[in-house]
Formats: C-alpha cells, structure tokens, sequence
C-alpha cells in the first residue's frame, strides 16, 4: 500500500521522466516511448518505472540502454525536480508488457 506522498512523487516523476524521454527519442524518428507507471519504495531511495515502448522489437535494447545511462537520466530528472525533493531516487526501468496482455486476452476471447 502506497502513501499519500509516495504517490505524489510517483506522479511528479512520471510527468518529468516521461518529459526527459519525450525530449531524448525525437531525435530518433519511429520509436515512441511512453512511461506508465512509476513506483517509488517506502524510504524513496528507489523507482521503478516502467515503460511502453513501440516498437515491441526494439524494446529490450532501449531497456537496455537506458539502464545504462541512468545516472545520466537520473541528473536530468534531479535538475528538473530540485525545488519539490531533497534527494532525487535511483532509477531502474522495466518493459510494461501489460497491452500485450490485453491484447492476449481479447485475441482468446473473440476465438
């Protein structure tokens, strides 16, 4: 169960990571990369956030490369957000495969 504040800063994360990545994939035409959701942990030292990515194929190696230029990502968001948190979380990104599973399940449902 998430607090209050842990939400808030879920959301102010997601806003201005997926700003920092709205910014960083125009300049590569084709691939849209959207951050559903966010999950900060209890002391706010982690958040998880999780990623739609299309094309479907490209997506372990954007995962990838963003895991390895985190630090970097993780500056950008701590400039963005310095005024609202003290101390900005480390950041670990993960494939939201969720539509995929949607799309599954309605694929069943209408054999």
């Amino acid at each position: 169960m998430e607090t209050t504040r842990q939400q808030k800063i879920a959301r102010l994360l997601q806003k201005d990571l997926s700003e920092i990545l709205r910014q960083e994939t125009a300049k590569t035409h084709g691939v849209i990369i959207s951050v559903t959701a966010v999950r900060v942990s209890p002391d706010l030292s982690v958040a998880r956030a999780y990623l739609s990515i299309f094309p479907p194929a490209q997506a372990q190696g954007i995962i990838e490369n963003l895991t390895r230029n985190a630090k970097t990502i993780r500056y950008e968001l701590a400039q963005r957000v310095r005024f609202q948190l003290r101390k900005c979380p480390e950041l670990a990104f993960y494939l939201d495969d969720s539509l995929d599973y949607i799309e599954n399940i309605d694929n069943l449902l209408s054999k």
